[in-house]
């Protein structure tokens, strides 16, 4: 009884971890840390991977390690990366002399504001999977945590990329406004993929998972940071011809 006790807790300890780090990594957004933060969503996001498959192995899966799951995910993948791309907005309208505001307008100050626009997003993706029965198995809509990586991943490649192509992509504030519009659609889109979390110790259930791992694996190696958004459209084109191939049978 006691160890039955203890075990029931082992999983959303590894929840309020990804809480932990998520709020850690609020603290390096709000400084304009955007590579800390990115490091402590990683993290986050780890032990966000890990808190089901614990509760499933360790057959303790409760109603509450749901909430704390999705109330952990809010911070860590959902207000981390809004304030991530409200520090990139409002960065480039201080110090990039070509999108430079001149206009002393109101609405123009509005504009770095929009990034909360994925914050507002992924609080409606982890309200909704709560409740939505489609979504034991797979994912309708982009995870938060997928999302996240995204934009986190965006100043990580503007500091380290050797292409000019793509630090002007993606310093650019109509792209950066046009990726937060877009992330909150793909978050609540009725868009079928696979989940990412392994279902339990037996492998063949979770070769999918394992494979498009191992692939997300050799692609960072090559690419680094500039592989993720590459992963991102990788694992959507990937659900994609699954769902296809599925109707077609």
């Amino acid at each position: 009884m006691k160890l039955m006790s203890i075990k029931k807790h082992i999983p959303n300890t590894i929840t309020l971890l990804n809480l932990l780090a998520g709020l850690i990594a609020l603290v390096y957004a709000f400084d304009d840390n955007l590579q800390m933060a990115f490091l402590w969503v990683c993290l986050g996001i780890f032990f966000d991977f890990w808190d089901g498959f614990a509760a499933r192995v360790l057959k303790v899966s409760s109603p509450l390690g749901v909430q704390l799951d999705s109330l952990a995910d809010m911070v860590t993948s959902g207000v981390v990366p809004g304030v991530a791309m409200y520090q990139m907005l409002a960065h480039i309208q201080e110090n990039n002399e070509l999108y430079t505001v001149t206009d002393d307008t109101f609405y123009m100050k509005l504009v770095p504001f929009i990034g909360f626009i994925i914050t507002l997003g992924s609080c409606m993706r982890l309200a909704k999977f709560n409740i939505d029965t489609r979504q034991t198995d797979s994912f309708i809509g982009l995870p938060t945590p997928a999302n996240a990586l995204f934009i986190l991943s965006i100043p990580m490649i503007t500091n380290t990329t050797a292409s000019e192509f793509v630090f002007d992509v993606f310093s650019n504030p109509y792209v950066l406004v046009f990726i937060s519009l877009f992330s909150a659609f793909i978050m609540n889109a009725e868009l079928p993929l696979f989940s990412l979390k392994t279902k339990n110790k037996n492998l063949s259930d979770n070769k999918l998972t394992l494979l498009f791992l191992g692939i997300c694996a050799v692609m960072l190696l090559f690419f680094q940071f500039e592989a993720i958004p590459l992963i991102i459209a990788f694992y959507i084109g990937l659900s994609i011809i699954l769902l296809l191939t599925k109707k077609s049978v």
